[in-house]
Formats: C-alpha cells, sequence, structure tokens
C-alpha cells in the first residue's frame, strides 16, 4: 500500500479514440506501457520524463490496443505481457497472466491482474496495490458504459465481470478506460434514465473537455451515471419495458444488463 503510481494518459487522438498508458515507478523510472497503440507518443513521452519502458501490457489481443508493441519492443527491448489465453492472438508474448498475477513496476508499483472476460475472452484489467486504487480496464468498462462484444466476447460473461469483481472494487477506485467514449455513453445513459440528474451535470462539464486532460472518474461516479451498473433502477426498467414490452414484471439484473447491451449495440 505504498507510494501512489504515477500514471501518464496519453491521448492518441485517433479515429478509435484510444487512450495509451504509462504506469511509472517514481524511484527506479522504470515504466510499464499499457496498450501503447500510439508508440510515437509513448516512446515520447517516457523520454520526456526520463522514464525507461520495461514492460508493454496488452489489456486484451485487439489491433488497437496490440498494434503498438512491435515499435515499443524494438526501442526498448520491453517484455509483453497480456492474458495467458491470448498467446496463440500477440505476438512475441512474454508473460501470460492470469487472475491475481502481481505486475512489479520498479520498486514501489504492484498492479494486479484480473482476469475480466465478456470483451474478449482474454481480457485482462489491473488493479493497483495503493491507498486509493487505480483501475485500467481496457475495453471492459468505460467511463459510462461497458465494452461490446462483437469480436470474440460473450455479454453474459461480462455482466458476470461486472457484477462479481468490478462492483466490488472500493467506491474510490479510479478508473483508466482504454477509450473516451463518454459523451456517446452518458447520452445512452440519459436515453435509457433520462430523470438521472448526476449523468445529465455530468455531460454538460465534460461536452467540451479536452482529451489530452480528461476527467478521471471513480467506480462511485460510474455507479451513479453509468447504466450497466444501475440494473435494479425503476427508471432503467421502466424504459427498457418500452424497447422490450415482453420484459418480466421485475427483471433479474443479469436480464436488464443483457437488454442494455442488446440496445447499445444498435444505439
Amino acid at each position: 500500500q505504498g507510494a501512489p503510481v504515477i500514471v501518464e494518459q496519453i491521448w492518441t487522438a485517433n479515429a478509435y479514440r484510444n487512450f495509451n498508458y504509462l504506469i511509472a515507478c517514481g524511484e527506479t523510472g522504470e515504466a510499464l506501457a499499457i496498450d501503447p497503440l500510439d508508440h510515437e507518443r509513448c516512446l515520447a513521452a517516457a523520454k520526456a520524463r526520463g522514464w525507461r519502458i520495461t514492460q508493454v501490457l496488452n489489456t486484451h489481443e485487439h489491433f488497437d490496443h496490440t498494434g503498438g508493441n512491435a515499435a515499443v519492443v524494438a526501442a526498448t527491448g520491453a517484455k509483453v505481457l497480456a492474458h495467458a489465453n491470448a498467446r496463440d492472438s500477440i505476438p512475441g508474448l512474454d508473460r501470460g497472466l492470469v487472475a491475481g498475477d502481481v505486475i512489479k513496476v520498479g520498486r514501489t508499483v504492484e498492479l494486479e491482474a484480473l482476469d475480466t472476460p465478456g470483451h474478449t475472452m482474454a481480457h485482462v484489467c489491473l488493479v493497483s496495490h495503493t491507498d486509493t486504487p487505480a483501475l485500467f480496464c481496457g475495453d471492459t468498462l468505460f467511463n459510462a458504459g461497458a465494452g461490446n462484444c462483437h469480436h470474440g466476447g460473450h455479454p453474459e460473461q461480462l455482466y458476470d465481470t461486472f457484477v462479481r469483481q468490478l462492483a466490488n472494487l472500493p467506491e474510490s477506485t479510479l478508473i483508466y478506460p482504454g477509450h473516451d467514449y463518454i459523451n456517446n455513453n452518458l447520452g445512452f445513459t440519459l436515453a435509457r434514465e433520462p430523470d438521472n440528474a448526476r449523468a445529465k451535470a455530468l455531460l454538460d462539464e465534460v461536452r467540451d473537455q479536452d482529451p489530452n486532460a480528461p476527467l478521471v472518474s471513480t467506480l462511485a461516479l460510474e455507479k451513479e451515471i453509468n447504466t450497466f451498473f444501475r440494473l435494479r433502477s425503476p427508471s432503467v426498467i421502466a424504459a427498457l419495458r418500452e424497447a422490450f414490452p415482453n420484459l418480466p414484471e421485475d427483471p433479474d439484473p443479469k436480464t436488464v444488463f443483457l437488454k442494455l447491451r442488446e440496445l447499445r449495440n444498435s444505439w
């Protein structure tokens, strides 16, 4: 529970709206690069801060997360880490991760791997062992949203990941997602739950935000503004019934989650 984690969030300004991350040890200057698609920006940011990238972590196997690996490894000799089941889909994987594995960066940083299937079946999130935890959640959890399941994922597993793992993290956990989709996602929240005053106020705050200095949300905030955590909200259920008239009178949270994910696919 030692020193705070030094996080450099790197906005790629690409069409996919990716965020890349550097996590560094303040004592040794060693750094872990998460999903360094924009390898030029990641290498430049490390150089500017006097850091050495010694590890690359991919949250999952999609190319917009792995596409910078080769260039970063060529420049730094970094080891590549990802889910153990991504061995066939991520070239040059040096360390396959399973739930509970600890990734050390220098002397001061410890990150724990969570096995978080749903967006793909070989997806990891990382949570820092710090007084204020930080969650690097790839394409599992977004600000006000949840990952899609179109390319090798399953919505039922995503539901399990949300309710059994993410929802149980400390409320103070900082959320660092793989993409900036906050405006769209808040729009979806308000379409599902028009009386969500917190989401409405937040949309006004972030509508014109600079993605180079974005809001970093917390799990507590996500539980207020992210429909995929609000599975018992009467407003969410009432609006869902308009789209799905056959919804049971008192639908269970899993049914609500799956119907929300279905709606979001075409929203």
